[in-house]
């Protein structure tokens, strides 16, 4: 959910449920402004009152209910150019929330994600290492054993 702002262009990373990762890119040209002739004919249009999302700035992986660091987002897009609405869970006391969070705020969110999915692939590598090991131990052992015979297989 990075967002990169550039003179011509906006740039904003979203990462997809799927994991995979894609690149918006908005482009903001004086040229693509409609022919002044065209916008003449046309009646101006009175500016909508802007909205302001009501945003809370929070840690958003910390449940305001039961202090547990493992809300995780369940749905997410995108409310305005500098605004996410998602919808949040929290595994420990089961809480949902939908909130329109700022694009920062976000971005901490997102960092914060990666750190735990970095931390969780290291245990699973971990995991994985220990209980191959004693397998390959024990089939080892039961060769030594005269204990697999071929029909085993």
């Amino acid at each position: 959910m990075a967002d990169q702002g550039h003179p011509d262009h906006q740039l904003k990373r979203i990462v997809l449920p799927s994991g995979k990762t894609i690149e918006v890119v908005y482009f903001e040209h004086p040229a693509a402004a409609p022919p002044a002739a065209e916008a003449a004919a046309t009646p101006p249009a009175l500016p909508a009152p802007a909205v302001e999302p009501q945003v809370e700035e929070r840690d958003l992986h910390v449940c305001p209910d039961c202090s547990s660091n493992l809300v995780y987002p369940v749905q997410w897009e995108e409310a305005d150019e500098t605004h996410w609405h998602i919808t949040l869970r929290c595994p420990n006391c089961e809480r949902t929330e939908d909130g329109v969070f700022g694009q920062e705020q976000c971005d901490v969110f997102d960092d914060e994600l990666e750190r735990g999915t970095d931390a969780l692939t290291r245990d699973y590598k971990r995991l994985m290492t220990a209980n191959l090991s004693e397998e390959i131990d024990r089939f080892a052992k039961a060769l030594e054993v005269d204990g697999i015979l071929p029909a085993d297989f």
